[in-house]
């Protein structure tokens, strides 16, 4: 399969396959739309069965950042890197490096960070040798907790809108997911008086829920659909799919997870059932946010500020899909497009 056959190929601008063999480095750049600026977008380091699948995470996660950048107001185009391999096996300091040079090869045009199976001190590495990489310990570090603070707003705007509610008091949330950003959006929405239903694969996690925010553990397989007021993706993507859809109880869903539709069409399944779904990658760019403010008069209040207008903007997304009868995530992409497609 080529690049050009793959069914995740969207027009990309650049796409770049990585090797070194001293590092054992097999990684792809994917560069989809410099229009805004350059291509920003984090590194996954990830254990793919194959190259095919490797592309394809890529190519559909470049795109998704075009759009995340285009609608979270930045001057960014959408970029992703991914390394083939498993993080805790096969990273090394050689392999990093190798991989920084990668990125500095592209003079600029494409700016990296921190992703799925990558660390702040990671970045480090690569900043050591190119000046494009971003997250870095003496910079802003880790966005996770950018990222919360904008799922926070962006679930407290679709109960908002949808419940016609002020506040999260006695709200029902079913968080699924309680790592670096779904345990920090408990500690959010517990802070308001929500009611919290946790699940996540790594025990440790659910009982620091249940034992600090008094939260109820749910088996991961069941939390979708638990009987609450949110539901929370903050783990993998495609978890709303055919199978989970019809079990979802919770008129809201609004959670940090990258990719939750498993097909475009889930969108509009949800829309049938009459659940409010926050796209994800509108509700989770405070971390992209944060990354894209890095560097002289970083002011981590005032990325704060800017990840609490996801807020706003989530609002505007609801109005306007009910107003034109569409489902919530073809308005943002309507939106998106009007801004990195016009420059």
């Amino acid at each position: 399969m080529t690049v050009f056959q793959s069914t995740d190929f969207d027009g990309h601008e650049q796409v770049v396959y990585c090797g070194d063999e001293r590092s054992g480095l097999r990684a792809i750049i994917a560069i989809h739309n410099t229009n805004l600026g350059p291509a920003l977008g984090g590194c996954r380091m990830w254990p793919y069965g194959s190259e095919r699948e490797a592309l394809s995470d890529a190519l559909r996660l470049s795109r998704g950042m075009t759009y995340k950048n285009a609608l979270a107001g930045l001057d960014c185009g959408g970029g992703k890197a991914v390394i083939i391999g498993d993080p805790k096996s096969d990273k090394s300091e050689a392999l990093l490096r190798a991989m920084g040079r990668a990125v500095d090869s592209l003079g600029g045009h494409y700016i990296t960070a921190e992703d799925v199976g990558m660390t702040v001190q990671d970045m480090d590495v690569l900043r050591q040798v190119t000046p494009h990489a971003r997250g870095v310990s003496r910079g802003c570090g880790n966005p996770s907790p950018a990222t919360a603070f904008g799922v926070y707003n962006g679930i407290r705007a679709a109960i908002a809108y949808k419940l016609k509610r002020n506040g999260l008091d006695g709200m029902r949330i079913a968080v699924q997911g309680l790592g670096s950003v779904g345990g920090r959006l408990c500690d959010y929405l517990a802070r308001d008086g929500a009611r919290l239903a946790v699940a996540d694969i790594d025990e440790p996690r659910v009982r620091r829920a249940v034992e600090t925010h008094g939260a109820e553990a749910v088996p991961s397989a069941e939390i979708h659909g638990y009987d609450a007021d949110v539901f929370a993706p903050c783990a993998l993507g495609a978890i709303l799919n055919d199978e989970t859809i019809p079990r979802i109880k919770a008129p809201i869903v609004a959670g940090a997870a990258n990719n939750q539709l498993a097909a475009p069409r889930h969108g509009a399944a949800l829309t049938a059932r009459g659940i409010l779904y926050a796209p994800d990658y509108v509700i989770n760019a405070g971390g992209v946010i944060d990354v894209a403010a890095e560097g002289p008069g970083y002011n981590a209040d005032a990325v704060l500020t800017r990840a609490a207008g996801i807020h706003d903007t989530l609002l505007g997304i609801f109005q306007r899909a009910d107003a034109e009868g569409l489902p919530t995530g073809a308005i943002a992409d309507r939106m998106a497009e009007d801004r990195f497609l016009r420059e």
